[in-house]
């Protein structure tokens, strides 16, 4: 009886080791395959990004803001800068001073859509592309700083002349 139940376990023992050898060739090419698939949507990231920005239509996901005075903050998903052609639209929220804000115009921050004035595109390096315009509004003229990665992270630098600068991270959405 002793020599049959050692007879099953060992040949449990073997199913067993036949088993997880097959599960650790299976995660292996399930890994060889997920790496691939990492690589090409990194690729198809990197070709939308370069689209968007030689189309001159990019949107950028804000997620978190940086202020001078009040730190860094995560903010909701409803925030977003988007450039379409010549046209900046700007729904950001703002936390700062305003050094001069006009009487006539009900405040408005950062939130508009305004004809862009200048635009400069330059390569500081080979993942990254820094974008440069000028938009004014009724309130002030804003300089947005835009740093796109090719992996799809912008970051979005906001200065005014009457207020405090304001940056904000987020990623590309297209």
């Amino acid at each position: 009886m002793k020599q049959l139940f050692f007879l099953r376990v060992e040949a449990v023992g073997r199913c067993l080791s036949a088993f997880m050898a097959a599960a650790v060739v299976a995660i292996a090419v399930a890994g060889c395959g997920s790496s691939q698939e990492r690589a090409e949507r990194r690729e198809q990231t990197r070709r939308m990004v370069a689209e968007g920005i030689a189309n001159r239509r990019l949107r950028i996901d804000v997620n978190s803001m940086s202020t001078l005075r009040y730190g860094t903050r995560m903010v909701s998903a409803d925030f977003y800068v988007e450039l379409k052609g010549d046209t900046l639209d700007s729904y950001l929220p703002y936390l700062g001073q305003i050094y001069h804000s006009p009487i006539v115009s009900t405040p408005q921050g950062l939130n508009f859509e305004a004809p862009v004035l200048a635009y400069t595109e330059s390569r500081p390096a080979a993942d990254l592309t820094r974008i440069e315009l000028y938009a004014r509004t009724q309130e002030d003229t804003f300089l947005y700083i835009v740093e796109v990665y090719s992996n799809g992270k912008a970051y979005v630098r906001v200065r005014g002349q009457n207020r405090d600068a304001i940056s904000f991270d987020g990623d590309v959405n297209w």
